[in-house]
């Protein structure tokens, strides 16, 4: 008698945790093959996380520096690189965006590289 309950149980907890909405942001095609690119990569090359913004009136990506003499990179949402904010050998990027850091808005981390402490 007991077992047909349970059954009912786990069949209506299953159904539930089936129905349940992922609490999770969709992001463009490019970021997507920007982070398997990230992970593709040894953990010590990572940029650690990709971030999101307004910038000039429009949603940019953020991928930091990865190390030492290497640029930062800002892409648009199409993927498009627009400019490298920091790193590179000066640590002040191309100089494109150097408003990039003042003007930013509305951060949100939104990917975080497991590998990285």
């Amino acid at each position: 008698m007991k077992r047909p309950v349970v059954m009912a149980i786990l069949l209506l907890l299953t159904g539930i945790a089936g129905c349940t909405p992922a609490v999770t942001e969709e992001h463009p095609a490019f970021v997507k093959q920007l982070i398997a690119d990230i992970e593709a990569t040894p953990a010590a090359n990572s940029p650690g996380g990709i971030w999101k913004y307004r910038y000039g009136g429009r949603t940019v990506y953020y991928v930091p520096p990865s190390c030492c003499d290497v640029p930062s990179v800002l892409f648009d949402a199409e993927g498009q690189a627009i400019c490298s904010p920091d790193g590179g050998f000066t640590g002040k990027g191309d100089g494109r965006c150097a408003d990039f850091f003042e003007r930013r808005s509305e951060e949100r981390k939104i990917w975080d590289d497991p590998r990285v402490e």
